[in-house]
């Protein structure tokens, strides 16, 4: 059954005893709750991360587990995207996928992220700023950036107008809304709204999987290797995690040169089941190591990942990813869903005045909550 934004009928719903807020909609939000709190954290990591130069993106200790990631990223991409499509790009940060868009020839993009910081410095990046070495020509695409924590927001209103999207991607982020019931509804109700029938929703996260399995092979509470960490706190000394209480599983991740902020576990059978309530029907997961494995075997692809320079799988020399970020690799999935439903026969024709090929700061777009 296709869940709506008016109903909720899980008790994660009731809201806290605080003074409400109210956004542009006049849709009563919550005084911050640990949630919010927690977005906000994760907001400020991301925020307070420049962007960097080619000498020190290549100088990175993890600089081909991020190419892997990109390599793995732009397969994603081409295996889905059509030339003119619109794309949603949830959790967009600095605009990293901009060049993989770009070459999939779409027609117009729409970025949202909770960090104010990261969102400049995508605006930097599509107007193509010359210092950051990303580009030499401008992109093919329209945009729109917006400031918002996607998770909260209710974005079908304020998106209308941009609507309906053919494609929506969400890169290892989606696992941020799984700090309550209410944030992970309301993150797969957004895309299920803004998608059309047909429509496709891509994405990367943490393996949950993986991470607990590993967990119960460690001795204590932390498992890791010279390049990342992952630990829980006493909540999870007996290492169980009942079916009953799926969301709000928090751990810490450090990534070198990359992360250090909570995650939480998303239990894959839950988000299948849930997405399935907004019409959102899985296509393919395939954890980082399989994907590889079978896209790597593909002509296309096996060139785009020579190109790249991150080719290897940890048992040859230093120029190609360490056993360490191969062993990171293996934390990580890739998913595909679909919107239930037909696509249209016609392309909506949507407000050209949306998107600009150049934007400014006063351009960049919030949405309070």
């Amino acid at each position: 059954m296709k869940r709506g934004y008016d109903e909720s009928t899980s008790t994660s719903f009731g809201p806290p005893h605080s003074r409400p807020r109210f956004n542009s909609f006049g849709d009563s939000h919550y005084g911050e709750d640990e949630s919010s709190r927690n977005a906000r954290k994760v907001a400020d990591h991301y925020s307070a991360r420049s962007n960097q130069t080619l000498e020190e993106r290549e100088a990175s200790p993890i600089i081909h587990l991020k190419k892997l990631n990109n390599w793995i990223k732009s397969v994603l991409i081409q295996l889905y995207a059509r030339a003119g499509d619109a794309v949603l790009d949830l959790a967009c940060g600095k605009g990293g996928d901009l060049i993989k868009w770009d070459k999939a020839r779409i027609g117009y993009y729409v970025g949202i992220d909770i960090a104010e910081g990261s969102i400049k410095d995508c605006r930097t990046r599509y107007n193509g700023d010359a210092d950051l070495q990303q580009r030499r020509k401008k992109f093919s695409f329209p945009a729109r950036l917006i400031c918002a924590d996607c998770y909260d927001a209710r974005l079908d209103q304020y998106l209308y107008d941009d609507a309906p999207f053919d494609i929506c991607s969400c890169q290892f982020a989606l696992h941020y809304s799984w700090s309550n019931e209410a944030r992970a509804r309301q993150a797969l109700a957004n895309i299920s709204a803004l998608l059309r029938p047909g429509g496709t929703f891509i994405g990367t996260m943490p393996d949950a999987n993986v991470i607990i399995k590993r967990l119960r092979e460690a001795e204590g509470l932390e498992f890791g290797n010279s390049v990342y960490w992952v630990s829980f706190d006493e909540d999870y000394r007996d290492k169980k995690f009942p079916s009953s209480r799926p969301f709000g599983i928090k751990y810490k991740f450090h990534l070198e040169d990359a992360v250090d902020c909570p995650e939480w576990i998303v239990p894959f059978h839950v988000f299948k089941a849930l997405a399935e309530e907004y019409d959102l029907e899985l296509v393919m997961t395939k954890n980082f190591h399989e994907f590889v494995n079978e896209y790597l075997g593909k002509p296309e692809f096996t060139e785009l990942m020579r190109r790249l320079g991150a080719l290897g799988d940890g048992r040859h020399d230093h120029s190609t990813l360490s056993k360490d970020e191969w062993d990171v690799a293996y934390l990580y999935l890739a998913y595909v869903l679909r919107k239930r439903g037909q696509p249209p026969t016609e392309r909506r024709k949507r407000d050209a005045n949306k998107g600009k090929t150049h934007i400014e700061e006063d351009d960049i777009e919030f949405i309070e909550t």
